[in-house]
Parts: structure tokens; sequence; C-alpha cells
């Protein structure tokens, strides 16, 4: 694991700095340097939507009483897409706009999960909590009454 990780934090970086020459010296230093940047802000903003929407999936599924597996790993993925699209370089973004997409996502995810299926073991049920707009029910909960007595204290 040590060795690929190596290879990883020594390949990429080269190939980033291969990829800027290369483009730079074909569309200009100014143009070279716009699209990062560029790239970066978009990524930063696509990173942030993506992430508050999964982030509101993984809060629904999990309310209703289910493991938000799935949210999880999508959460993880659009982590590494920010991490990956504020790096600077061509690569790194377009792997960070690939981990946007999400049928890519679902593809990797699929990966991920067959390969952590036989390693986790989800033991137990878990309930879901009741909502407050649901019903309380008089099978051995307790239920509190009352009554407001001043709704809006900071108007003394």
């Amino acid at each position: 694991m040590f060795a690929k990780l190596l290879l990883l934090f020594i390949t990429v970086p080269v190939i980033e700095l291969i990829l800027f020459v290369k483009i730079g010296s074909k569309i200009g230093l100014l143009p070279t340097f716009a699209t990062i940047v560029i790239t970066g802000i978009l990524g930063a903003y696509l990173t942030k939507q993506q992430g508050l929407r999964t982030w509101r999936k993984f809060q629904s599924t999990s309310a209703s009483g289910q493991l938000p597996a799935n949210e999880a790993i999508d959460g993880l993925l659009i982590l590494i897409a920010g991490a990956v699209l504020l790096t600077p370089g061509f690569l790194t973004d377009a792997v960070g706009f690939l981990l946007l997409i999400p049928y890519i996502r679902a593809v990797i995810r699929s990966q991920v999960a067959g390969k952590l299926k036989n390693k986790v073991q989800v033991v137990g049920q878990r309930t879901p909590f009741p909502s407050p707009s649901s019903p309380p029910s008089q099978g051995g909960e307790r239920v509190a009454t009352g009554r407001v007595i001043d709704s809006n204290p900071s108007k003394r």
C-alpha cells in the first residue's frame, strides 16, 4: 500500500508538470493560469452543491431508519473530488469533475461497496425516531403536553 501511495505522489505531480508545460506552450501562460483559477472556482461551487444534496439524502435516509451507506460513499467521493479540484492541475481537475458526475460516482460506489461488503457487518436493527409531525403513540411512549406562555420573549 505504501509503495502504491508513493508511486501516486510521485507520478501525479510529474504528469501535471508535463501537462502544464505542453498546454501552456499551446495556449499561453495567461489562459493556462485562468483555466486553473476558473476550474478551481467552478469545482468548489459544484462540490458544495453536490455535497449539500448528498448530506440531505444522508439525513433523510437516516431518519427513515435505513443505513445511509450509498450516501456515505457518495459523500466521501465528493470530498475527494473537492480536494483534487482545488489542487492546481489538469489531470486532477479531470478526475475531480468525473467524480462529480452522479453516474460515474454510482459505478465507483458499486465497486467500493462490493469490496466492503464482506468486510463490514451490520448488527442489530435501528428503529427510526418518530418525526415531530407524526402522532404520538400510546404504546409505552411518554408524551409531554404543555402550553405556550410567551411565544416571543424578545419583545419584553
